[in-house]
This record gives structure tokens, sequence and C-alpha cells, in this order.
């Protein structure tokens, strides 16, 4: 199973509630690399902006993987709901 994303921008707009993208900000909150909904560095974007490969890269023994997808999955839904 993959996390999936349907590519809303949602999270790469509201990086500023995360210390761990601090580098990624422009500012304002916003990821430097998106334009529009989308991002410009899709195919080299950073580890931590690819939720199953950094599973496999950090959580893999900590976590179950369908806890990890969960999480994430609840965390993208809080977002969004930010936003409305």
């Amino acid at each position: 199973m993959m996390f999936t994303c349907d590519r809303c921008g949602c999270c790469c707009r509201n990086l500023d509630k995360s210390e761990l993208y601090k580098e990624l900000d422009r500012g304002d909150g916003t990821c430097k690399y998106l334009h529009g909904n989308l991002c410009s560095i899709y195919n080299e974007r950073p580890l931590l902006c690819r939720v199953d490969e950094c599973y496999e890269s950090y959580f893999k023994g900590i976590i179950e993987r369908e806890v990890y997808e969960k999480l994430n999955m609840e965390e993208c839904k809080r977002i969004k709901k930010m936003e409305e």
C-alpha cells in the first residue's frame, strides 16, 4: 500500500506548522517550490516530502505501516480543515 496524495497543496502551504520543513519555507509558511498546487521539484523533492520513502528510511522499525499511513492521512485532513 502507498500513501495517496490528491495534490491539493495544503501541506505545502502550511510548512510553518513544523520546524522540520523550515528550510523549505519561503517565509510565509508556503514551500518555495510550490507552483500553483504542484511541486516544481517533485521528482527531486526532499525525503521528508516523500511519505512512503520516509517510512522506509525512518519509521519502518518503529511503527506499523498501516498506523503510519493512517496518521499521515489524519494530519492531511486536519490541514485541509484549517484552510476551509
